[in-house]
């Protein structure tokens, strides 16, 4: 049985949660500031937005380590892709920020007048950053060794994860991506854009024997391309990008050990985590690693809980928080919040799905605190009108 490593317990301060009909206090140097931000955001929830739609919200002081604002903040409700917040800050909890995908290729047989008369083997790394430049490196590798012949097979070993394709509760009708180890440019059709790149090369395989089998120990290594979690976690949070998320949510799975990996081992990991902080993890659904499913369900309290947990860990924290968008600047937050308070004072990741918005991130008060935030807008049809609330609540942060 493979156990998760245990790290210092983190738990939150014991008194009571601040709620918006219930104003705290406390030293700041600006000392009306918690009165002034809580007062302003008892105001927004005030709105026609509320009414007819769930809303949940949690403000966390993490310089004073304290909740300031709640509002419906344990309520369970789905997060859309601020479901990348639990796969990544997980992720780097378990697999740590030097952590690299790879996508290999072996050999086996012998060499002999430019022929290899034995198999190649690829074997899938999950890596959605592997694109053609990386396959036709793999194909100079080969000719490399004097090959311009292959008398054998060519292998794929996909054995890192299980069959399924796609995620557990993912809409047939969304545009979901395929879920296999063996990517070129995020396409699901290795094998073609291989056997073209040979031949392309120089590389005569005519009709190669293709088939599905792991990885023999006595193959010899020939290629081998790597990628870091930093760049996974760039294009994964800054441009919300589900394959990304999911290759993580896979590797994260690999890490107990067991092929093929399975969701379900990244969902202990994430549970794990989860009752770690304080929480119970059985109040909560974890389903994949984007918020593309329709079974994942947290709360605003789960979230920040997290974000507070990766802003106490360096080792987290300098992963994650440079691959956040940034309000007025870049990823899905270039064209929001640009111009106020919150431009560059923001970082956070965005979400959506039909009927759901949702942003959970840092922001700088005005009194120089840190704080960490979530917002979950369910059963918003006008998705408009549900963002410049969430920006709202983000300038109210910000501003003196």
């Amino acid at each position: 049985m493979i156990f998760l490593s245990v790290l210092a317990s983190v738990q939150l301060m014991a008194q009571p949660i601040a709620s918006s009909s219930q104003p705290t206090q406390y030293e700041t140097g600006i000392q009306t500031w918690p009165a002034t931000l809580q007062t302003r955001l008892d105001t927004l929830m005030k709105c026609e937005l509320t009414e007819r739609t769930q809303v949940g919200l949690m403000v966390y002081d993490l310089t004073a380590d304290m909740p300031i604002f709640t509002y419906n903040h344990r309520q369970t409700m789905r997060p859309a892709s601020t479901m990348k917040v639990v796969t990544a800050i997980t992720a780097l909890d378990k697999l740590g920020g030097n952590y690299q995908l790879t996508t290999s290729l072996y050999y086996s047989g012998d060499i002999g007048n430019r022929t290899l008369r034995g198999n190649l083997y690829c074997v899938g790394g999950m890596d959605p950053m592997f694109d053609i430049n990386d396959l036709r490196d793999f194909v100079y590798q080969v000719k490399q060794m004097g090959i311009d012949t292959l008398r054998g097979a060519i292998v794929l070993d996909r054995s890192m994860k299980d069959t399924l394709r796609w995620g557990e509760g993912w809409c047939w009708d969304d545009d979901n991506p395929t879920l296999t180890p063996l990517l070129v440019g995020k396409s699901d059709n290795f094998v073609q854009r291989f056997v073209s790149e040979l031949q392309r090369g120089g590389v005569y395989a005519d009709q190669p024997l293709l088939f599905e089998d792991r990885l023999p120990l006595d193959a010899i290594p020939l290629a081998h391309c790597r990628h870091s979690i930093d760049q996974l976690l760039l294009r994964m949070l800054k441009d919300s990008d589900n394959l990304y998320a999911e290759c993580l949510y896979y590797h994260l799975a690999s890490s107990f050990g067991y092929r093929p990996a399975r969701a379900s081992y990244a969902r202990a990991l994430e549970k794990q985590l989860v009752n770690q902080l304080g929480l119970d993890s059985d109040c909560y659904k974890f389903a994949d690693g984007s918020g593309l499913s329709l079974y994942n369900y947290v709360s605003p309290e789960l979230l920040t809980r997290l974000l507070r947990y990766a802003w106490r860990n360096n080792e987290i924290y300098s992963h994650f928080m440079p691959a956040l968008p940034v309000a007025g600047q870049d990823g899905t937050l270039k064209k929001r919040m640009g111009r106020t308070a919150a431009d560059g004072n923001v970082r956070a990741k965005t979400g959506t799905l039909t009927g759901i918005i949702s942003l959970a991130g840092y922001a700088t008060a005005p009194n120089g605190h840190e704080l960490c935030f979530a917002i979950i807008n369910q059963g918003a049809l006008g998705w408009r009108e549900a963002r410049a609330f969430q920006d709202k609540v983000c300038v109210t942060l910000c501003k003196e």
